[in-house]
């Protein structure tokens, strides 16, 4: 059986100030070099010193770079003494393709900040299964497009743990609880499956799931497969963020997205929060994956703290 929880709680890295050293890599799918340089920029409006890795500005087909370049680049950025986050380019796809070149030696010895998110979920299972915290929010080419979703997180690197309150969904389910925050994807999610990345079992999990661009009936198979693997046995609460541009067949499928989540964890009676605003939509706030988190689901509205 894989491993999939970390032998100690997700370690958090300590918080950026201005004059720190950062880094930006590409793990996943190429980007236009206007708009890596433009998120650079932000950055740098930050008070940040930015470094970009050698292989960022590159492209291979699809992907920001070769396999072994990325991989080169990531290494690098994880190996790096002095960075205190390392920014992600962007999603798409890519970074599974490199995660098992990867090696966690000194992850802990140099503990920084990863962001990103989409294929990044990839990253993030990763991080967390090392016992590393990262951050789900926006990527390097969205900075300068995206202001609101860029403000957010920088509100969370340089120091503050703002709470999230949201008005109330209909499909929600009440409750409190607590635990680790740890998620993404759901089709990353679904993806990693059988490796010591999937869902962690040792840990009480608040689970956030989100996706783009998928078809309902596969949204159920990924739902049904995660429940019939066993992974949702440590998940005491659920945050269901963006579903965006989600399709159907000629003949219609029959539920929404949402429904067919309420519907895969209607039997584990724990607190289900609907309509989180983090994702692909117009509004991603940004996450703290591997924090301690406290999950408050009631009929006026729900709210996301972190303890630590």
């Amino acid at each position: 059986m894989p491993r999939s929880s970390p032998v100690l709680f997700p370690k958090l890295p300590r918080l950026l100030k201005k004059g720190d050293t950062v880094l930006v890599i590409g793990t996943a799918r190429h980007k236009p070099m206007s708009q890596i340089s433009s998120g650079i920029r932000v950055l740098e409006s930050w008070g940040l010193i930015v470094v970009p890795g050698q292989h960022v500005f590159k492209q291979h087909h699809q992907f920001s770079a070769t396999d072994l370049e990325r991989a080169a680049d990531l290494q690098w950025a994880i190996n790096h003494p002095k960075a205190k986050a390392v920014f992600l380019i962007g999603g798409g796809y890519g970074t599974l393709r490199i995660i098992n070149l990867i090696n966690a030696r000194v992850l802990l010895k140099f503990p920084k900040w990863f962001i990103g998110f989409s294929d990044i979920t990839v990253l993030h299972a990763w991080l967390f299964n090392k016992g590393m915290a990262s951050i789900h929010g926006p990527m390097v080419f969205q900075y300068n497009s995206q202001p609101e979703n860029t403000q957010h997180l920088k509100t969370l690197i340089f120091g503050k743990r703002p709470s999230v309150k949201i008005r109330s969904h209909n499909l929600n389910v009440y409750g409190s609880t607590k635990g680790f925050l740890y998620g993404g994807n759901l089709s990353i999610l679904y993806a990693l499956t059988g490796s010591a990345e999937q869902i962690p079992c040792a840990l009480p999990i608040v689970l956030f799931i989100e996706d783009i661009d998928e078809y309902l009936y596969h949204i159920d198979r990924m739902m049904l497969q995660l429940l019939r693997s066993k992974q949702f046995k440590s998940i005491c609460g659920v945050i269901v963020g963006d579903f965006t541009d989600i399709k159907d067949n000629a003949v219609p499928y029959g539920s929404s997205a949402y429904t067919i989540i309420q519907n895969a964890f209607s039997a584990l009676n724990i607190p289900l929060c609907f309509g989180f605003p983090s994702g692909h939509g117009k509004i991603n706030k940004s996450l703290l994956l591997g924090a301690r988190v406290a999950l408050n689901v009631n009929a006026k509205y729900s709210e996301l703290l972190y303890l630590n």
